[in-house]
Formats: structure tokens, C-alpha cells, sequence
């Protein structure tokens, strides 16, 4: 049995994921879309659904084993939002929230 992990990697706006890092770096301006991906590893197929607080399914999608999940999403107005990533594949399970902040305009300076 393989003792590889099924998400090798996560990204948000090309950048690896990091949940510590300033949110600052992750940010977009309303309407501008936000970039997610996860590397996935392993055989077979995965399962990845990317949903919002309320529940709402914002996508959903059957990746072959390995491959990349990824998925753009904009939103029209400003605030935070989180959306939660979910991944089943090879008998493993991973969930990760992610904090996307919206901008009402850029910053000057």
C-alpha cells in the first residue's frame, strides 16, 4: 500500500496555499477571479467539490489520478468569503477552507 499523500499541493492565485500567511497576499478586487488548484496524486479518480459557507455547491468535478483540480472563481462585490475544498480519492479524504478576501478597488501607493 502506498503511503503517498492524495493532495500534494495548494494553490491560491498560483501561489502555494499557506492558511499562516498574511491574507493580504491571496486578495483580488471584486470581480477580478481568484485561482484555486490542488495537485493530486495517487490512481484512479477524485472526487473535488469546491462549496460555500451556506452549503452551496460552487463546483464540482471528476479528476483522473494524478492531476490538477482547478477552478476560477469572481465575486462582485467586496468581503470575505469562505469557501471550503473537498477532495475523495484512494480511500483518503482531505477538507481545507480557504479565506478569499474581495477588494473594493485596488490600493494606490
Amino acid at each position: 500500500m502506498s503511503t503517498q499523500k492524495l493532495v500534494r499541493q495548494l494553490k491560491l492565485n498560483n501561489l502555494q496555499y499557506n492558511a499562516l500567511r498574511d491574507p493580504a497576499v491571496y486578495r483580488r478586487c471584486a470581480n477580478e477571479p481568484f485561482r484555486i488548484q490542488a495537485l493530486l496524486a495517487g490512481a484512479g479518480q477524485a472526487r473535488c467539490t469546491l462549496s460555500a459557507q451556506s452549503g452551496e455547491v460552487i463546483a464540482e468535478q471528476r479528476v483522473g489520478l494524478p492531476g490538477t483540480f482547478a477552478h476560477e472563481i469572481a465575486f462582485p462585490s467586496a468581503g470575505v468569503r469562505i469557501v471550503t475544498l473537498a477532495i475523495e480519492g484512494n480511500g483518503e479524504k482531505f477538507t481545507q477552507d480557504l479565506r478569499l478576501d474581495v477588494l473594493d478597488r485596488a490600493w494606490v501607493g
